[in-house]
């Protein structure tokens, strides 16, 4: 098949299903796998060049709905008239799902079964291991940082913190995505600060900058040094590839612990 993937997160998934050689074509901001750099690239992810997807002459193009904005993309694809199948998850659940869905897509359906059970079974060994804990860390994540957007209950980091043996300070809000302050954050005075600025790069992020607001100076991750600058491709892409962000902040949380 001829696949054309307009989202980070989708071309992610397409590797994780072992199919990338059936790309033909990437938006600007997919990076992994390498292979992928070798594809044409259609544009950023918020403005697809539909007529250079049109030319690529896909079979399917995986297109996404998982950052506002993309919409539009999904109006050009009807008016070219080309195939497409949207992914939006928000927990880890509709992310296997995802995958089923794609190997339906592209003929793989048996495939993409055994490949979601398997993610599946990864997400069990790691929800057990962390039931077993009695030390359970509270988590501030930030996606970004000005004004300030962080996950909420509906979003796949309230349960990757969960999986990893911590709390999201911010699952009590039911939103996906949370529009907060400084004053809130500090009130709810986290034990670790992730930082995962949504398209920023992690020598980007300044942990400096984070000290100097307003009486974070007393929370008591700033106090005890526990600012973590992560990868926020790891982490803010609603892929399998959350995973390996799991595997990271479990040991980096409870570093005592044997995961697997």
């Amino acid at each position: 098949m001829r696949i054309v993937s307009i989202c980070p997160s989708n071309t992610e998934l397409l590797e994780y299903l072992g199919k990338t050689e059936w790309l033909v074509g990437v938006d600007d901001y997919s990076d992994w796998p390498e292979s992928v750099n070798q594809h044409p690239r259609v544009g950023p992810d918020l403005s697809i060049d539909i007529d250079k997807v049109a030319a690529l002459k896909p079979d399917l193009v995986l297109a996404s709905l998982s950052v506002p904005g993309m919409e539009r993309n999904i109006e050009g694809l009807k008016e070219k008239g080309l195939p497409f199948i949207i992914l939006n998850p928000n927990t880890l659940e509709e992310i296997a799902e995802d995958l089923v869905t794609v190997g339906k897509a592209i003929g793989i359906e048996a495939e993409a079964r055994y490949r979601k059970e398997e993610f599946l079974q990864t997400i069990t060994i790691y929800r057990n291991k962390a039931e077993e804990l009695k030390d359970r860390h509270s988590l501030y994540w930030e996606w970004w940082p000005k004004p300030i957007f962080t996950p909420g209950k509906a979003n796949w980091l309230t349960e990757i913190s969960e999986l990893a043996g911590g709390y999201n300070i911010f699952r009590t809000e039911t939103e996906a995505n949370v529009k907060t302050d400084w004053d809130d954050v500090l009130e709810r005075n986290p034990d670790h600060i992730c930082m995962v600025w949504v398209g920023v790069k992690e020598e980007k992020m300044n942990p400096a900058l984070v000290k100097k607001r307003p009486g974070w100076m007393e929370m008591a991750a700033i106090k005890e040094g526990r600012i973590h600058v992560l990868e926020e491709s790891l982490y803010c892409r609603p892929s399998p590839r959350l995973l390996e962000g799991l595997k990271k902040l479990a040991e980096l949380l409870h570093p005592e612990t044997k995961w697997n």
